[in-house]
């Protein structure tokens, strides 16, 4: 959709809205809001928000034109409608000032009237609100056009992002009770480092030099854990350590991972198109890269039939993969991988499937978010085989939660079980050497 376009959409929303008396100023903003159209129209002004020079002049021109109003308008008034006309026309709308506040990590929106977002773990209610449904609807829309993306009543959930690479879901009624919801996961401009978890807590010193060694020695890892415990964050510092020679293929649903390396592939599932058609899903897309020479698959997160490619990939020859899925333990997550082997359609026997997965796991790391809003790698775990037709885990570090301080923050240590994992020797075969003392039982 066009800027005039969208303006004049605002516009006749704006007229719709039976809420306008909530804001003393609705019917100036209309009148300014149809200047502006009017004035774009003369000028056949192109739209080049994207390097901000439309925006300033809009909120220059909004300004000007609400001084000619000579209305007695506070100026921290006229600074908001100012910004607020510019944030519809070529930003997102009431929710903008929320994705460029460096500090909240998730913006959700519950229909028209709440918006929370998630600020140092904690979901907290902000006094942002849209003027209807039809509002939020227009943001929506012009998050998922550029993409080639629908919404609709036949179509009412989208996964999208946004042009930072922030990732967007999307749902509406009648699916969505409360009106036209929006979640948000933000994308920072400059990732986290493992310096960075460090300083957070959520490691050591001596498990992030573990996690990089495991990476460059070549094993096959799954990061598990709760929603926003922190998964693909972590996924794509393991992703920084990946040599720069060696060529990587990331697959995701939305891409989110922000891999620095010269050689990097990236790859995304696409839905299907209006007539139900043209889909391509990540196991199409996990099949696709093992034809593309790859020294590295990276897959953003597991969910079904995949799993089976996946395995399949880490059994012949692609060591070193990464990749993450949803589970509340490391013995969670193996089950939920024989659920998602089984996803694929395949009528393997149970222990077939345990068998693949014992073979391509080397490692779990598991993370949490705590209830202080801390996120904490709480296992580090290898997968060492099978023994009958259980497959044996081992725990090698661990987080130990020995309660709260006076603040509300969890207190609590990092232990090293004393276990040398099996896979020393698959680290040695690939150059990797690890000190004996790391694995020693002891606070980390």
């Amino acid at each position: 959709m066009s800027l005039l376009a969208r303006l004049e959409q605002q516009v006749e929303d704006a007229r719709e809205n039976g809420n306008r008396r909530e804001d003393p100023y609705a019917q100036l903003k209309l009148l300014v809001h149809k200047k502006i159209i009017d004035e774009l129209k003369a000028q056949a002004l192109e739209d080049d928000s994207e390097n901000g020079e439309l925006a300033a002049k809009i909120e220059q021109r909004v300004l000007e034109i609400l001084a000619d109003q000579g209305e007695p308008l506070p100026r921290a008034e006229r600074q908001r409608l100012a910004r607020e006309i510019t944030d519809d026309a070529v930003a997102f709308g009431p929710i903008t000032p929320l994705l460029n506040d460096p500090e909240i990590s998730e913006v959700m929106v519950n229909g028209p009237q709440k918006v929370y977002v998630e600020r140092r773990g904690k979901l907290q209610l902000t006094d942002v609100r849209f003027r209807d449904n039809a509002h939020v609807m227009h943001i929506i829309e012009k998050i998922v056009a550029p993409l080639g993306r629908r919404i609709d009543e036949s179509m009412p959930m989208v996964d999208a992002r946004l042009p930072d690479g922030s990732r967007v879901n999307a749902i509406i009624p009648p699916v969505a009770l409360n009106g036209p919801t929006i979640t948000i996961r933000k994308f920072f401009k400059d990732p986290l480092t493992i310096e960075d978890l460090i300083q957070l807590g959520t490691l050591t010193p001596e498990i992030a030099k573990f996690l990089e060694m495991c990476v460059k020695g070549r094993l096959n890892i799954i990061v598990s854990g709760g929603t926003g415990s922190g998964k693909t964050t972590t996924l794509n510092i393991l992703s920084s350590f990946i040599p720069g020679d060696e060529r990587i293929i990331t697959i995701e649903d939305a891409a989110e991972l922000q891999l620095r390396q010269e050689h990097v592939i990236t790859l995304e599932s696409r839905p299907p198109n209006i007539e139900g058609r043209g889909a391509i899903t990540i196991r199409d897309l996990v099949r696709n890269a093992l034809r593309m020479r790859p020294d590295r698959i990276v897959v953003g997160e597991v969910r079904s039939g995949e799993a089976l490619d996946m395995l399949q990939a880490m059994n012949t020859g692609h060591d070193g993969s990464l990749t993450t899925g949803h589970a509340n333990s490391p013995r969670d997550m193996l089950s939920r991988l024989e659920t998602m082997v089984l996803m694929a359609g395949m009528d393997l026997p149970v222990r077939a499937i345990r068998e693949q997965i014992a073979s391509a796991i080397d490692l779990i790391i598991h993370q949490s978010r705590l209830k202080d809003g801390s996120r904490k790698i709480t296992h580090l775990t290898e997968v060492q085989g099978m023994e009958g037709e259980i497959i044996t885990l081992q725990d090698i570090f661990l987080f130990r939660q020995e309660g709260y301080d006076q603040g509300g923050k969890v207190k609590g240590r990092f232990l090293a079980t004393g276990i040398r994992p099996k896979f020393l020797s698959k680290l040695e075969a690939n150059g990797i050497v690890l000190p004996p003392e790391i694995f020693s039982p002891s606070i980390l």
